[in-house]
């Protein structure tokens, strides 16, 4: 059997416990409880969620877990002196370490990401990389394991994060049958810009706006800054300027994002030809395509494209 430790404190995201599920229904489909799940909080008691509502857990004492996972926090709450040297301790104690959402920053905070990859919510995931430059950050990333160390973006990431854990120890049927008695996918294909690529910039001006929908209606086209800057009725220079300032991303990165969403929906929901999807999202051959997919996703299309179609079948 496996303990698990899963770590709350005062305004923990309910949504953490999504996490828990997961290795209760892994119980449920084995006939056995493989896991023992465990709430740990600095000093025990009563632990009050985000909701108001309230958990009871047992303080951090010298217990080991196979796998101690930290939950993460609707805002980033200042960490305790204790928290922290719990934390830090607790790759030498325990197997595998995981943090959902925020909880990454209480990772970095003790040391354990550094010169690591690993993510966290697409909204706190630039504070993230300002804050601990020594983390290797990537934002469009569902779940990311270096090593013994685990972290998932926010929200239902962290079932994404959990499922990998029970595929790691049971194997990819186990997962699949716990993923499917929580009716999501075992293996969720994309990364975070899964919230839309749009959504993402939020810019202010209508201009930029207008410019992001042009080049969402054309993306076959080259898309030059000079073609967006005129779609913007903008000089090219004061066209980057603004993109920039409104977005945080350069037109070039922003337009290459909207081509690898596009061209991810279209892997997993059409036969098209991997050349004749390059070409219709303007990324002229497949090899920039899958580039652009491996920067994005850590993955080619091709494995997007089974790992769809695998979860469609199953």
């Amino acid at each position: 059997m496996q303990r698990i430790g899963f770590v709350v404190f005062p305004g923990f995201q309910v949504m953490g416990f999504a996490v828990i599920s997961a290795f209760e229904f892994a119980n449920v489909h084995l006939g056995e409880t493989v896991y023992d799940v465990r709430l740990l909080s600095e000093t025990g008691g009563p632990v009050p969620a985000s909701m108001g509502m309230s958990v009871l857990a047992k303080p951090f004492g010298d217990a080991n877990f196979d796998t101690l996972i930290i939950g993460g926090g609707t805002v980033i709450e200042p960490s305790t002196p204790g928290l922290i040297e719990f934390v830090r301790q607790a790759l030498g104690r325990n197997r595998r370490v995981a943090a959902t959402c925020t909880g990454a920053f209480i990772l970095a905070e003790a040391g354990l990401l550094d010169g690591r990859r690993a993510t966290t919510h697409w909204f706190y995931a630039r504070d993230l990389q300002a804050r601990f430059p020594n983390v290797k950050v990537e934002e469009d990333r569902i779940f990311i394991a270096d090593g013994p160390v685990w972290t998932s973006a926010g929200a239902t990431a962290g079932i994404d994060l959990a499922l990998a854990l029970i595929e790691q120890d049971f194997g990819a049927d186990v997962a699949r049958a716990v993923a499917k008695k929580l009716v999501v996918y075992h293996r969720r294909a994309g990364g975070q810009s899964q919230f839309s690529a749009l959504l993402e910039l939020e810019p202010k001006s209508d201009r930029i706006q207008g410019a992001l929908a042009y080049a969402k209606r054309n993306l076959a086209s080259k898309l030059t800054v000079r073609e967006l800057a005129k779609a913007a009725h903008l000089s090219p220079r004061q066209f980057s300027r603004a993109f920039h300032a409104e977005t945080g991303q350069s037109p070039a990165k922003a337009v290459e994002n909207l081509r690898v969403e596009t061209a991810r929906l279209m892997m997993e929901q059409s036969r098209h030809p991997i050349e004749v999807i390059a070409r219709q999202t303007g990324f002229a051959d497949r090899d920039r395509m899958r580039r652009a997919f491996l920067r994005a996703f850590g993955q080619p299309p091709q494995v997007i494209r089974r790992n769809a179609r695998a979860e469609a079948a199953a």
